[in-house]
């Protein structure tokens, strides 16, 4: 065991990653090595400590089952993680051997030529066989499998449930009724936002998207075309950006705010409400709203309907260049094991990919059951498109929100140029 290398410093080395050369495709290992140091980045969450343990209590098991190997572990920003594993595509010497990557990226990940095709492994994985459909569908590109489902997540409405006894406010049924009760808060408790939302909140915003029935883009397999500019694409952007100025959250301080940062401020006690992941679970409930909140699913548009949520999550994948496959492949598997997933959901709230241990999970853990009613009631997903890695990298969405709350743009110009920058990254990839 050597606990001290594995955790290394990240913060400082970001910047020289933005301007990252374009991918060969074109860097598959031919070497299988059995021995040496494997290399792994995982993505910092908020309050990562139980995810750290997890992962631990993997490697140590794992490093017993194979001498002389030995593993590194870094904890890379979300945020930032697009520009840094480009970079690693294209540099296989310094590449890690095994990624977290979100499931937005799969489709772009495989056109970069960066995941090792692992269809067979998977397969001959007998616990695959409980995986849920849309987690395997989460790695699968053109019927072949690039990872491991790592865990499913959605988001709910978190509330301060101090906040609105004290105030007398009931918990919020429509869309419209969760910004009048957000700016009730934040006329009644100046120093409190009355939801913390971010400009660069992407997966934050969309539900208000698609709550009015406006959809990201239009079209499917390798064609799709932009509707972000669609009038009802414009209604849920209206509102969602309504709930920034100085009634709710001021755009001076939450335009430039991440989905991160909006549940630090709801967990350290700055807001009463946040639109957080069962992913989130951990981080409030090491905060100082500890005992002081609950969670329903977010509203939509008529009463008592729930929002579509993005059916989110991250995967495990190990890049076609390692030179160690087989030891990356076991230590996929055993990092995404049921074993494994049901230890992460105990210590983050990460729902399990395997319907088996997400049943147990909600059949013990009240948390779980809004997150599992917005499973049930309605997901949706970003464009199956390579396009779609380039459009959250270059901060498609992030920049046409800011320029509406930073009033440089009516939401009809900027959604216009947010969705000529989609059908430019879309007509890109063919």
């Amino acid at each position: 065991m050597k606990l001290s290398a594995r955790l290394v410093a990240v913060a400082a080395v970001l910047a020289t990653a933005a301007c990252a050369p374009q991918t060969s495709g074109d860097s598959s290992s031919d070497k299988d090595e059995k021995t040496g140091t494997l290399r792994v980045w995982l993505f910092q969450e908020v309050g990562n400590k139980p995810k750290e343990q997890v992962v631990d209590t993997v490697l140590a098991e794992f490093e017993k089952a194979h001498k002389d190997t030995e593993v590194t572990v870094e904890y890379i920003p979300v945020e930032t993680r697009a520009q840094r594993i480009k970079a690693a595509f294209n540099d296989p010497a310094s590449a890690p051997d095994l990624i977290e990557y979100g499931n937005t990226d799969t489709a772009g990940y495989v056109k970069d030529g960066g995941l090792a095709d692992l269809t067979e492994e998977f397969n001959a994985w007998d616990e695959a066989r409980d995986t849920d459909p849309t987690a395997r569908q989460s790695v699968t590109v053109d019927g072949r499998i690039y990872g491991a489902p790592y865990f499913v997540g959605v988001r709910a409405l978190y509330y301060r449930t101090d906040v609105f006894d004290a105030l007398g406010l009931d918990v919020p049924r429509t869309q419209a009724e969760l910004v009048s009760t957000a700016k009730k808060i934040r006329a009644a408790e100046p120093g409190l936002y009355g939801i913390a939302v971010g400009g660069a909140y992407t997966y934050g915003a969309m539900p208000f998207i698609w709550a009015h029935g406006g959809e990201l883009a239009t079209g499917k397999g390798g064609s799709y075309a932009s509707a972000i500019d669609s009038a009802d694409a414009r209604k849920g952007i209206e509102v969602y950006t309504s709930l920034f100025g100085d009634d709710n959250c001021p755009a001076a301080k939450c335009a430039g705010m991440t989905g991160n940062d909006t549940v630090t401020a709801f967990a350290s006690g700055k807001a009463a409400m946040a639109i957080g992941g069962d992913f989130s679970h951990a981080a409030v409930e090491a905060g100082t709203v500890k005992g002081k909140y609950a969670v329903v699913p977010l509203p939509g548009v008529e009463n008592g309907s729930i929002a579509p949520a993005f059916a989110g999550g991250n995967n495990l994948g190990v890049l076609k260049s390692t030179s160690h496959r087989t030891l990356a492949v076991d230590l996929m598997k055993r990092l995404a094991s049921k074993k494994a997933q049901g230890a992460l959901f105990e210590g983050m709230g990460f729902l399990p990919t395997f319907s088996d241990v997400r049943q147990q999970a909600a059949a013990n853990e009240a948390f779980v059951k809004p997150f599992v009613e917005t499973l049930a009631a309605d997901t949706k997903f970003v464009p199956a498109s390579p396009a779609w890695a380039q459009i959250d990298s270059t901060q498609v969405l992030p920049t046409m929100f800011q320029e509406i709350v930073s009033g440089k743009k009516e939401v009809a110009a900027a959604s216009a140029d947010a969705a000529r920058k989609m059908n430019e990254a879309f007509g890109s990839v063919g």
